[in-house]
């Protein structure tokens, strides 16, 4: 794969963190744990990856070191062909994000008026971010709540608007952090219909992490990373059914 066909490249990826705890009345004692230790793959452009693990198995750490949250111990990390942490002002025009248990909409402001002032940190053209904003709205029928504030949403609805407001400004690619988590069916479904006609519309790469089989099994081009304590243990393969390999997996804290 060409460099310029490669939308995430890791090579010998690590993060360790240093943990203290009490022994006794008077000493402590430290430890490191090894979240993510050495892992290495690429995701082309265009491409939806599954990435999958158990709790602790470091997947959120390798998602936070691509946006640039979190600095890594070790190894090599490109993403849209930068570096997340020296170029993350210039990343965060590229990428859109969306983690499952936090929000960048604004709490108390109507669904609409967050969109907005997205569109605006985004600097983008006023009718490039209306249709960009119509479309969303439209496949991921935004409409009944357009104007309901934020913090009054049920987890499905605010789930839809955080992937709206993920790829607002069309971003080239999308992470998502356990997206599904707490929807019901429903929801589900129509946040999996969206980003297949998404991808297949736009060509939009996408980089999965879930516990839920059939979010995998809708990644159109089949493929997946299986986490295991920090380790990637399974590979990419054509034809690709769900068979994640876990077995001797531990938290990694």
């Amino acid at each position: 794969m060409s460099e310029r066909d490669t939308v995430v490249d890791i090579e010998n990826l690590s993060r360790h963190f240093v943990v203290r705890r009490s022994v006794g009345r008077l000493r402590r004692e430290k430890r490191v744990v090894r979240a993510v230790d050495g892992i290495s793959f690429t995701v082309g452009k265009g491409e939806c990856v599954g990435y999958i693990g158990a709790n602790g198995a470091g997947k959120s750490t390798t998602i936070k070191m691509l946006t640039g949250i979190l600095v890594p111990t070790s190894g090599r990390v490109r993403v849209c062909g930068l570096e997340p942490v020296r170029q993350r002002r210039e990343l965060a025009r590229r990428i859109g994000v969306v983690f499952g248990q936090r929000s960048q909409l604004w709490w108390d402001l109507p669904l609409a008026e967050s969109f907005r002032l997205l569109a605006a940190i985004h600097r983008l053209p006023a009718e490039r971010a209306r249709a960009r904003l119509e479309r969303c709205v439209e496949l991921l029928d935004l409409h009944p709540f357009l104007d309901t504030p934020v913090r009054q949403l049920s987890l499905g609805q605010r789930m839809r608007g955080e992937v709206t407001a993920a790829l607002l400004h069309s971003s080239e690619l999308l992470l998502l952090d356990e997206p599904t988590v707490g929807l019901d069916i429903v929801s589900k479904e129509a946040l999996r219909s969206f980003l297949s006609a998404e991808r297949a519309e736009a060509g939009t790469t996408v980089l999965l992490t879930t516990h839920d089989l059939p979010d995998i099994e809708r990644c159109p081009t089949g493929s997946s990373w299986s986490m295991a304590a920090g380790w990637c243990t399974s590979a990419t393969c054509p034809g690709w059914r769900p068979r994640p390999v876990w077995t001797g997996c531990s938290p990694s804290s």
